[in-house]
């Protein structure tokens, strides 16, 4: 039995401390010993002690989320010898004192989730009677325990074991949580001049009007709709409150659960009348839209946060975005007198801006955040507006508002209206007309060069947006042809906008840089060597301190993508820019920029493969250095460097076998390394289908043999589907690459008659869950072989697997991809990898075309067999049609005759 819970919170409050110097497998460990009881007890320290205000606040956090995570993976009914009875119900009668006399950020960690209500019946009671305590510290620990407790109920289904739930809570709650509220409101008119005070209670009106929306989202319960008067009219007390001192997020959340309410059908009658709707749109929405003096602050002093919150959506506590979601609620239902009441403050607010624009700027801003909140039906971050108030004019509030605004040639007057302009464009792309769209590109360039970073940041992403809209045959809206008057002042407005203060690393201007390579294409070709360079300057200064992930990626995008617009046109201009960024790239390598490493290895590559003839000597001089295992501790670096690697053995084959041949052991060291593992397995059979695909057969002569050796072993200690599926694209390749035979041979040479047990046990049943439609050619080519060209597949034992090796190749043609995994196989853990590292991310411009190994040999793997089978028949009359048609089913038969119809020929 364990102690006091205090106690028992002490063991976890101990070993919290221990997080902030162990590594976290230690701490894994740790937690693992609690499921001993006597891991509980036995402690001697005292609560008073450790829970002193000395005590560092950051152990006591990670203690209360050991202890959280400990009850919540042992509570549960099903495990009850994890947590005794005993242990339980002390935890029980502690939690709710100790959690209450806690610091806020361990009262946020929950308990009663499991047990509540019908195995902690008095938590209720115990709960509504800390409201009588009067200190607000405790009053809203209980709101925030009870809100984690009835949030559920906004999306959990129908039934009587809920609505009992709900019954008990409101019959113990309601009317306490009712009181509660008046009296928070009270306070907080005695309290109207004291900030700190306000934050506190507004921090409880939040909480109260969020368990007031959890325990009404059900239905309208009978007490809160005999008290509803009292409810609605302090909320609109709250709503309409213009107190200075207070933060936004009570009037957010109160506008916010106006929103939801105002959406279901069965609260539309109160919101029908013309007075109702108009009252709200007035006193509520309008003066919400309003640009608040902390939205200008953070416009000007905090952009990259404003920008955050406007462009990616993450606004969703601000003022403005709970009275725009207010609007499109109205509009659900009322979108006719929504939109007519809305039209003439849109106009009134856009007179007003016309008769002192200078000092009225802001009304013209609400007018257009009002127009925007109106229209917009339904939105993507990809696609922008998807569907539209059909009642707004949106073209024509385009031409007369904001294309003006974007014509002006001061870039920097009135940056909000201009950026409020630029978003519309980006909001709007779909519905605004073309030629209208093509209008406002070299506005919006000349936007780039704006001296506020919202504005110039949204000129690039608009430019970015656009350049990726779709037009007919799905091919882009906008060609290279019609950007190309643009190109010159569009490339060197981007690179000129990376200079401007606070820019530098702006991810919007990069992605921005990388659209405009990938629409023009060759356009940019003449530009190509001051672009270069400017991108390998801008490598060069990010790589001493990488610190913005997605500038980065779509910087090493734009170097991959100048790279193929020039080589495909001049594949001799590879050198210069090897000679560009290969000072750089050994900087880096030099420096082990972790972050950057697998983008180098990509982009080398490329480079690589770019090359017609055999490996420079540069890259030679790297080759050793790849096989190095320190590059292959980090599993960031693996799918790079199995690329790297695989272009160095299909451009330079003949040259490592000759100048290099000592590296083969570390090449298949590295190959056996992958191999091991269940995530990597894949990138080894990469490396290995290239190494049997490409190098001289006797250089890899000697090394076949334990080759396959290593396969069998890990087959038969971790049989994985994927593994399968890679084994057989190999062994099937290695058919085609050196022979039928070689392959029975190799196979019966590591133990007597394992050639007929992998047929048997291996290719035949599990051949249809191969995917890919070149994996599936080389499987087919492959087996083609094994059918009629391995003499013991006619003459020994191995005979009677011949017609069950054909019946599954036809399969393999004609029957639907076998993508069933094992029960067992969900419960495979892929191995932990300790400490931080860096993932991997694919370039896609950098993307490895796919390579079919059999494409010049093979067209039509169908017509190949028939060809086969009717050159073996020609060979053995008669042996053939029998095994045929006596074994194979009339199905599979079937399709067979049509493959030789096909072929125009027959089995002899």
């Amino acid at each position: 039995m364990i102690g006091s819970l205090r106690e028992n919170i002490l063991i976890f409050q101990f070993f919290g401390a221990l997080i902030t110097d162990l590594h976290s497998s230690f701490i894994y460990k740790i937690e693992r010993v609690g499921y001993n009881n006597k891991f509980l007890t036995g402690n001697s320290l005292t609560a008073e002690k450790f829970l002193e205000s000395s005590q560092d606040n950051v152990i006591k956090v990670c203690a209360s989320v050991t202890f959280k995570n400990y009850i919540k993976r042992n509570w549960e009914e099903y495990e009850p010898n994890k947590i005794c009875e005993a242990d339980r119900v002390a935890i029980k009668a502690n939690i709710v004192h100790l959690m209450l006399s806690s610091p806020e950020q361990i009262q946020k960690q929950h308990y009663g989730r499991e047990d509540f209500p019908q195995k902690w019946p008095d938590l209720l009671t115990e709960m509504v009677n800390r409201f009588q305590s009067g200190d607000f510290h405790v009053i809203n620990g209980v709101l925030r325990t009870a809100h984690s407790l009835f949030k559920r109920y906004r999306h959990e289904f129908k039934s009587n074991e809920l609505w009992t739930e709900i019954k008990l809570v409101l019959d113990a709650f309601a009317l306490p949580l009712t009181n509660l509220f008046k009296a928070t409101i009270e306070l907080c008119s005695t309290h109207a001049n004291d900030a700190s005070a306000l934050r506190i209670l507004f921090s409880s009106l939040i909480l109260i009007s969020k368990l007031f929306y959890s325990l009404n989202f059900q239905d309208l319960p009978e007490f809160f709709e005999d008290n509803m008067e009292t409810w609605m009219n302090n909320f609109h007390t709250l709503l309409t409150l213009d107190n200075k001192l207070l933060q936004t997020d009570l009037v957010s959340n109160a506008i916010q659960f106006l929103a939801s309410v105002c959406e279901r059908p069965h609260y539309k009658n109160l919101f029908e009348d013309q007075n109702t709707l108009t009252s709200i749109c007035e006193k509520v929405i309008v003066p919400n839209m309003e640009f608040r003096a902390a939205d200008e602050e953070a416009f000007e002093d905090n952009s990259e946060e404003y920008i955050r919150r406007d462009l990616e959506g993450s606004d969703i506590d601000t003022r403005r975005r709970a009275a725009c979601d207010l609007v499109r609620g109205l509009c659900k239902f009322f979108e006719g007198p929504v939109t007519g009441i809305f039209s003439g403050y849109v106009n009134s607010m856009l007179q007003e801006y016309a008769k002192n624009p200078s000092v009225n700027w802001k009304h013209k801003d609400a007018a257009i955040y009002l127009v925007t909140s109106l229209a917009s039906k339904a939105q993507t971050q990809k696609h922008g507006i998807t569907q539209a108030n059909e009642l707004v004019n949106l073209t024509e509030f385009f031409v007369n508002h904001i294309l003006p605004d974007l014509k002006s040639a001061n870039v920097n007057e009135f940056p909000v209206l201009k950026a409020d302009g630029i978003k519309y464009i980006m909001i709007f792309r779909n519905q605004v007309p073309k030629e209208h769209l093509l209008v406002s590109i070299p506005l919006l360039i000349n936007h780039l060069q704006a001296e506020s970073i919202v504005v110039h940041t949204y000129a690039a992403h608009a430019l970015e947006r656009l350049f990726t809209m779709r037009g007919p045959n799905n091919a882009t809206l906008f060609t290279a042809a019609e950007i190309a008057p643009f190109v010159e002042i569009l490339l060197t407005n981007l690179f000129k906008a990376l200079t401007l203060p606070g820019s530098s690393e702006n991810e919007y201007i990069m992605k921005a840089i990388m659209r405009s390579f990938s629409l023009l294409q060759e356009a940019i070709i003449p530009y190509i060597p001051t672009l270069i360079s400017q991108l390998t300057q801008k490598l060069l200064a990010v790589s001493k301190n990488p610190s913005k992930p997605h500038f980065n990626h779509y910087m090493f995008e734009a170097i991959c993508l100048s790279i193929r617009i020039t080589c495909k046109a001049n594949p001799a201009a590879v050198v210069n820019f090897e000679e560009a960024l290969f000072l750089v790239f050994t900087e880096i390598l030099q420096n082990d920029v972790q972050e950057f490493i697998p983008y180098v290895f990509q982009v080398m590559s490329l480079l690589l493969e770019t090359h017609k003839n055999d490996i420079p000597s540069s890259y030679m001089a790297l080759f050793p250095h790849l096989l190095q295992p320190v590059l292959w501790e980090r599993t960031g670096n693996i799918p790079a460097l199995v690329r790297l690697l695989q272009a160095f053995l299909e451009r330079g084959s003949n040259t490592i076998a000759s100048a290099a041949a000592d590296k083969i052991p570390g090449l298949l060291g590295v190959f056996q390394k992958l191999i091991a593992s269940k995530a990597n397995d894949h990138q080894g059979f990469y490396l290995l289908n290239s190494i049997i695909e490409h190098m001289p057969p006797e250089s890899v002569d000697q090394y076949r043999k334990q080759i396959f050796i290593l396969l069998f072993q890990r087959l038969q200690n971790s049989k994985t589907t994927k593994f399968i599926k890679s084994f057989l694209v190999f062994i099937n390749l290695y058919c085609i690459k050196y022979g039928a035979l070689a392959l029975q041979e190799i196979f019966d040479g590591i133990q007597p008659k394992m050639f007929g047990m992998v047929l048997e046990k291996i290719i035949i049943p599990e051949i249809q869950k191969v995917s890919g439609n070149v994996e599936k050619k080389i499987c087919a080519v492959g087996i083609t072989k094994l059918l009629t060209e391995c003499p013991p597949m006619m003459d020994t034992e191995y005979t009677k697997l011949w017609t069950p090796l054909l019946q599954s190749l036809i399969g393999l043609f004609e029957l639907p991809e076998d993508d069933t995994i094992p029960d067992e196989e969900h419960f495979i853990d892929i191995e932990d990898t300790p400490g931080y590292q860096t993932a991997f991310s694919q370039l896609a411009f950098a993307g490895k075309k796919e390579h079919d190994p059999v494409g010049q040999m093979v067209n039509n793997p169908k017509i190949h067999l028939a060809q086969s089978l009717h050159k073996l028949s020609t060979a053995c009359p008669g042996r053939v049609p029998s095994m045929v048609s006596t074994s194979l089913n009339a199905e599979a038969l079937q399709y067979l005759q049509g493959y030789l119809q096909a072929a125009s020929v027959t089995l002899l």
